[in-house]
């Protein structure tokens, strides 16, 4: 098929070179426009776009697709470019923009999502870390017909993933991206025979993009809730907790934890024990292990290591 596709990030990414290695021509590719990124803030085009430009693919970065909206002139130069792209089908995969209902309509086959959950269960922003953070066993890729509604439309086609105890948001992505890809050329070879199945009215939930607030780690969670947030948020935006030090306060961040179900008899946030098995600290209810922690500036450290350079002590507090 002649499409165009629509994305920002590595999951899209690799979508998108699935469909090209599967025969299909990409005539167009939409994508978020270039943001500032690491130490420098230097402008950076997104991985879609990257890999649009190296197989000389056209590209176009409106900031809107409202021909209402704020940025009317993006979305009419848009129209021009989608309507001269003479696509069968627009696939999107994590874009950014909401569609609106002319472009829902403009491809003869129309507009087919690649979507990182099983839904109706955890339509939005970031269905994988909020799986993990729920403590969910299975997720999975949905593909589905785009209707104007956000993750309501019609399902054509799933595909179940596990997920595992130890799973990251990281980990859990790439397997994800993966099947994405898997998922989309199977869904596109058999389009005209799939069944479109309107979502179920029960189990809807909504995942919520993640915000730098919830970095915070508040201690009188349960141990096992924060073990799954911390896998959650790894690899963004990183739990975090202040620790008291002779030079004043730092952050540190937390990146791998188990929880036990020993009940502590200190105050939540106090350290039971530091050795190189883990830094065990008194939760709300149970303790958790901390097995991997970064200091500012410094590398993701095993317990071990870390607490050559960073010495912590039973009775020590790590809270504000």
């Amino acid at each position: 098929m002649r499409l165009i596709f629509a994305g920002t990030p590595e999951f899209a990414q690799v979508a998108m070179a699935a469909l090209h290695a599967a025969g299909h021509e990409i005539v167009l590719v939409l994508t978020q426009p270039d943001r500032p990124a690491g130490r420098g803030m230097k402008l950076q085009p997104s991985p879609v776009k990257q890999w649009a430009l190296e197989h000389e693919v056209p590209v176009s970065q409106p900031r809107s697709l409202r021909l209402d909206g704020k940025y009317p002139d993006d979305a009419a130069a848009a129209c021009d470019t989608l309507l001269a792209a003479h696509a069968d089908a627009m696939v999107v995969a994590a874009y950014g923009l909401i569609l609106p209902q002319w472009v829902l309509d403009l491809p003869p086959k129309g507009c087919l999502n690649i979507h990182a959950s099983l839904l109706p269960r955890w339509r939005g922003a970031a269905p994988i870390h909020r799986a993990i953070e729920a403590g969910d066993t299975q997720t999975g890729i949905t593909i589905m017909q785009m209707d104007a509604g956000l993750d309501t439309g019609d399902m054509l086609l799933v595909l179940t993933c596990p997920i595992a105890q130890d799973d990251t948001t990281a980990v859990l992505h790439d397997r994800l991206a993966a099947l994405g890809g898997q998922a989309i050329v199977e869904a596109l070879v058999a389009l005209d025979r799939l069944p479109r199945q309107p979502q179920p009215t029960e189990g809807v939930n909504y995942a919520h993009k993640i915000d730098k607030a919830e970095a915070a780690l508040d201690w009188g969670l349960n141990a096992e809730v924060l073990a799954r947030r911390i896998r959650a948020f790894d690899p963004f935006p990183g739990m975090t907790v202040p620790l008291t030090t002779a030079s004043g306060v730092e952050t540190l961040k937390l990146w791998q934890a188990v929880s036990e179900v020993t009940e502590p008899s200190l105050q939540a946030g106090t350290v039971l024990s530091a050795d190189a098995s883990g830094v065990r600290v008194a939760c709300g209810q149970g303790v958790l292990c901390l097995t991997q922690l970064q200091r500012p500036g410094g590398k993701r450290l095993g317990a071990a290591d870390f607490l050559r350079g960073c010495p912590l002590q039973s009775g020590q507090r790590l809270a504000a």
